[in-house]
Formats: C-alpha cells, structure tokens, sequence
C-alpha cells in the first residue's frame, strides 16, 4: 500500500471556467447549508438524518423551480459536500468536534470536490465536469511517475488566487532506514526551536516582517465604505496577498525543519501543548500564532508516519523547565523571565536547552512504557506514564 498523497498546484482559469468554478462554489455552499439545516430541524423532531436522506432531497430540490439552478453545475460537488457534511455529524456524535456551523459566503473557504466521475486527468491536462477546455496549470513539480489522481479538489483563496490539488498514491514515499538518534524539540518564540542537543533554530517572525505594510493596508481598508464596492474589494484583496505572503513563508520554513527533523532522528519528543488554549492571552496570542506551533506539530506527525519515525508527545503538565537535567531537582517557581539558572548541584543551565533535554528523558520513559502519542487522560488505564506515581504501600 502506498501513501496517498496530495500534490498542490496553481492554475490560471479562463473567464469562463472561472465563472462556471464560483456557480459551483456558490452551488455547493447552498446544498450544504440546506441540508444542515433539514438535519438540524430534524434533530429538533428527534429524528436522524443521514446521508442517503440528504441525497434523495437534492434530487427533490433540483426538481423544484426555486432551485433548478443546481442542475447547471456538476453533481459530484453537490454530492461529495453532503458527504462531508455526513462526516461533521459523524465526528460531532463522537464527541471529536462541535456541532457542524452554516457556510458563509464572504468567510467560508471556496472549494468543491470531484471524484473520478467528475474530471478527465489525460497526458498531463485536467478537465473538469462541464468544462470544454483543459485547465492551465503551472507543474511546479512533476506528479509521480504513474500516478493517477483519485480526487480532484478545485479552490479560490482570499487572494484571488485559484489552486488545484490532486489526490493519488506515491509510490516514493518508503520508511526511511532506522537510525538510533533521538532528540527532544522545545518550541519557544525568541527561538522557534531548541534542540536537546544545543542547538537552537531561530524565530523567522514571518508577520513581524510585513507589520508595516500590513497596517497601512489594513489602515487603507477600514477608511473605504462598507458594502461590495470595487474600492473597498480592491483595498480587502491587498490585505489578503500580504497575508498569503505570510502564510506561504511560514509554512515554507516548517516543511523544512519538519523534513529535516523527520530525516536525521528515529524519534522526536515534543511537548502536548494546547495551544487553542494558549492563544487565549492577548499578550502573546499574536507572537504564538506567527510561531505556527500546532502546523510545526502537524506536519512533524504525518510526516513520521510516511517515513517510519516516532513522534511522542509528553504531558503537557510535566515541569520540563523546572527540573535539573543534570541532577532531577524541580525548583518550585521558574517565571518566564529566567532564561539561565543555577542548580543546586552546580549546573547552570539554558532553561530552552534543559527543558528539551528533560522532555527527550521523560519522552523515552513513555516510550518505555508504551504510552500513546497524545497522553491518555479518561481512557482505561488512567493517566499519561509521565503523569503515573509508583501506589502507595501500605504499612
């Protein structure tokens, strides 16, 4: 079995292909908003509605003169955005997400999904359901060799940008030879990262770097009059290729790290943040955010399992920058302001470098004792290792 994979490219429509694109995003955002809101009406009926229910009333609804519209753009997005709409509901039933929100035509993402029913992948051209011509796409990097996308999912980003991403098997993605190094990764902000082996990699502050431009435009956006008027679109579509610009460096320079990483060490101990959580002090939400912390987690985990490498995750309560790596002794108050301190014992210590030093410790030990990536906390068998007390005996 290999990787299925993702390969994201850009393409530049024709005027007539960007129009039939927005009636399918437009289409698309109007089935699933239906249906949410047949699925919640009947929630408050106490009945259940699942996917084949919502089907069936598309085909009633394309019936009807109000909507006949829907039959001017390809079925498969209608049907795939219901499916994903069946898999909201899935996860919320299980406890995993909140109850699935209404898809807002300013703020929502623009995208549909075709299937292989919906578009023709021949000799390198894609042609999508009632398309005449094929869609012209920069081939930044070439797919791999043989493979054919099973899924074909079309988007429009804030910046006007349009993108294609084609789903299919890469066959070049093998585990990597297992080598027998491990280190542990403190992020931080006045470095991205602190290695347990000394090093640290430094904080690239993407959105620090375009603050000033990013005001001025923000600035020049709040002075145009509210509505859809050409001045104030064209001042709202600056905000967003500087933010594009943004977005594109940061994850740009976690791929790297993450590569480099995933590449050069069989496991990698970070800690559990929430960072959902963290964001929440206006102090340094902005600074965190621009750090990227939960993409640098996500992309570190995905890219172990492509590659047979181990990512561990130890318990965001352990005090990794209060203990000694050198002795084991916890001082009782390390505020964020000490970068450097002194043991007991005589060792001074980075706080950046000891606590990545005890996070790769206790990272082995939950290794050692086969806890999972994320630290269990309700489930059978009680706590995260790193978290467990030898039971009291009794005298």
């Amino acid at each position: 079995m290999y990787v299925k994979r993702a390969f994201k490219y850009r393409f530049y429509p024709t005027d007539a292909q960007a129009a039939e694109l927005s009636r399918t995003f437009g289409c698309v955002r109007k089935v699933y908003n239906m249906a949410l809101a047949a699925r919640t009406e009947a929630w408050a009926r106490q009945e259940r509605v699942n996917y084949n229910a919502t089907s069936a009333m598309l085909t009633a609804w394309k019936r009807t003169e109000e909507l006949a519209y829907l039959n001017d753009v390809s079925s498969v997005p209608l049907q795939q955005t219901l499916r994903h709409l069946q898999n909201a509901f899935t996860h919320f039933f299980g406890k995993r997400s909140k109850y699935p929100r209404f898809k807002s035509r300013k703020k929502s993402r623009r995208s549909a999904e075709y299937t292989t029913s919906g578009f023709r992948f021949r000799e390198g051209k894609l042609t999508l359901a009632k398309m005449a011509e094929p869609l012209d796409l920069v081939w930044s990097r070439p797919l791999p060799e043989g493979a054919t996308p099973s899924m074909v999912t079309v988007s429009q980003d804030a910046a006007g940008r349009w993108f294609v991403s084609l789903l299919c098997e890469d066959p070049t993605v093998q585990p990597l030879p297992a080598a027998d190094t491990a280190v542990g990764v403190d992020v931080g902000l006045e470095h991205l990262l602190t290695l347990s082996t000394g090093e640290k990699i430094a904080n690239p502050r993407h959105e620090r770097r375009d603050r000033t431009h990013l005001a001025k435009a923000q600035r020049n956006l709040a002075k145009k009059a509210r509505g859809d008027g050409a001045n104030r679109r064209k001042a709202r579509l600056k905000v967003a290729k500087i933010y594009a610009r943004i977005t594109d460096r940061r994850r740009d320079s976690l791929h790297k790290l993450t590569t480099r990483l995933v590449r050069e060490n069989q496991t990698i101990v970070i800690e559990d943040l929430t960072v959902r959580n963290m964001v929440k002090n206006h102090m340094l939400a902005r600074a965190i955010s621009d750090a990227g912390w939960s993409e640098f987690r996500s992309m570190l985990e995905y890219k172990a399992t492509w590659y047979g490498r181990e990512v561990i995750a130890v318990d965001r309560f352990f005090p990794s920058s209060r203990l000694c790596s050198a002795c084991g002794t916890s001082q009782k108050k390390m505020p964020l302001h000490v970068r450097t301190w002194t043991c007991e014992c005589g060792t001074t210590h980075d706080r950046d470098v000891n606590a990545a030093k005890n996070l790769l410790a206790a990272g082995l030990a939950v290794s050692v004792c086969g806890a999972g990536v994320r630290p269990q906390r309700s489930s059978p068998g009680g706590r995260s290792a790193t978290k467990q007390k030898p039971p009291r005996r009794e005298p």
